[in-house]
């Protein structure tokens, strides 16, 4: 009857009134709000449900320094950027019970670069009591740590030249006393027995060797904790690692007191760096006074001095100067270019800086000098010197024109390392080049603030056949 009855308004020209939705007092808090099933606002429901409970807010992440991969477990390495949208979705895949709610939107909250804290905003909705949809934003925070990947573990290995020799059988325990001679180490090694022969006393056993390698590499900048630094006395606790053998050489840049610690005292008390050699910034130097004499420390001369700085990227536009005191002061000179860990602008969370009561930080800690200007000008010009190095056999993976850019890249740093440092290249063999020129030679070695290397150092370069060189090539 009713539907004959709406049938014959609708034919007469007649009109409905829209429905509409009235309101309804909140049960807990009394404010006017649309009916739901729950007869709560949503600032009620938030204090009443959390949406959010069992679903991880910490998330632990193994990223590659060298290649900028990540890992996604257990063995597949993803290359990717910050804030790119390839690592939010690796983020994302990296939590656990999140199909329990619905996922509605995510994005990055901005972190500094060298923080290792990666930060996400998600925001997602849940059926609640009686049926109530509740949307809810929280934040995950995911923590960096670094760790190599596979390919650049080898190709590290193949830069110290190792496998140069005994490389056709390797064996496991020779290749754990190489790693030991090459950076501080804690290992440990386990036998278990396979099977055995009682007839002919005959034993096969399964050797497992596990290494642990010391994370701080040369011209690090390090917080020592209390104790490392107590038992140095009182060295520090800022410190900059000056030399990476079987011990790690520090030096204080302030006092140039300095101190070895092995793989033996670095276990007990294990400590990472405050600000790694990638993260240096460059600065030029304003004016510079020496403060104390030359000092001999960790095998290399240095001159305390202080001097006005100022960051490159800042030169000419704003007026921002750092005075600082340095142990380079009988390397730098007014208009000279150094790098240094940036303390000004760093957002550093180390938990040995916390330690320090009353400890003040300075503004900027100069590692070394910089020739990225010098080189600028002579980066046509070529070496008066040069490596041999055998073939290496490259994953057809990580084959592409990034990789091999990235592999000149390192090799050219190598080699400016060799030419700045003459403790890396006592044990590494230099030929000259007998295609270069006397006149290139004497060019490159003219200046006496451009770091070089002699020709007395160089060894003569032998010419031998193709069945003699056998597999070994030039690299230049």
């Amino acid at each position: 009857m009713l539907e004959k009855v709406e049938v014959m308004a609708q034919e007469a020209g007649m009109f409905t009134v829209p429905k509409t939705i009235g309101s309804v007092l909140c049960c807990k808090c009394g404010i006017l709000m649309q009916p739901n099933a729950a007869n709560m606002c949503a600032k009620c429901l938030l204090s009443e449900v959390d949406i959010t409970e069992g679903l991880q807010k910490h998330v632990v992440i193994i990223h590659c320094p060298e290649c900028e991969s990540y890992l996604q477990p257990p063995r597949t390495w993803i290359k990717t950027q910050l804030e790119s949208k390839e690592l939010l979705t690796f983020c994302i895949k990296r939590l656990k019970n999140l199909n329990k709610v619905h996922l509605v939107h995510a994005e990055f909250i901005w972190t500094e670069p060298h923080s290792k804290r990666i930060k996400v905003r998600l925001r997602v909705q849940k059926e609640v009591l009686n049926g109530a949809v509740l949307e809810q934003a929280y934040t995950v925070k995911y923590v960096v740590q670094d760790q190599m990947c596979e390919s650049c573990t080898f190709r590290l290995i193949l830069i110290n030249g190792w496998l140069q020799f005994n490389c056709g059988s390797i064996h496991a325990g020779k290749f754990v006393d190489f790693v030991g001679e090459v950076a501080p180490i804690r290992k440990r090694n386990d036998k278990q027995l396979v099977s055995h022969d009682q007839k002919s006393n005959n034993y096969n056993y399964k050797y497992t060797f596990s290494v642990e390698i010391c994370p701080i590499c040369r011209e690090d900048l390090i917080c020592l904790p209390p104790k490392v630094a107590a038992s140095q006395g009182n060295l520090g606790p800022l410190v900059i690692c000056t030399k990476v053998t079987n011990s790690v050489a520090l030096l204080d840049p302030f006092t140039l007191r300095h101190c070895f610690l092995n793989a033996e005292q670095y276990s007990r008390v294990p400590f990472t760096a405050l600000l790694s050699s990638r993260q240096l910034v460059e600065y030029i130097v304003l004016d510079i006074e020496t403060v104390s004499s030359e000092v001999v420390g960790g095998g290399s001369k240095y001159v305390v001095a202080d001097a006005q700085i100022t960051r490159v990227s800042d030169f000419g536009k704003n007026d921002i100067i750092f005075n600082v005191r340095t142990h380079l002061g009988h390397l730098l000179n007014p208009g000279d270019y150094a790098l240094g860990c940036d303390l000004y602008g760093a957002n550093s969370n180390d938990i040995e800086l916390d330690r320090y009561n009353g400890l003040v930080v300075p503004e900027v800690i100069l590692i070394k000098k910089s020739y990225e200007e010098k080189r600028q000008r002579k980066r046509n010009k070529p070496r008066s010197w040069k490596l041999k190095s055998l073939n290496m056999e490259i994953d057809n993976s990580t084959r592409g024109r990034d990789h091999e850019e990235k592999m000149d890249s390192e090799y050219e740093q190598f080699k400016r390392d060799l030419e700045e440092n003459p403790e890396l290249r006592f044990n590494i063999s230099l030929y000259r080049n007998k295609e270069y020129q006397p006149s290139e030679m004497a060019s490159e070695t003219d200046g006496e603030d451009f770091p070089s290397i002699r020709i007395e150092e160089l060894l003569a370069d032998l010419e031998l056949s193709d069945e003699e060189m056998g597999d070994g090539n030039t690299r230049e």
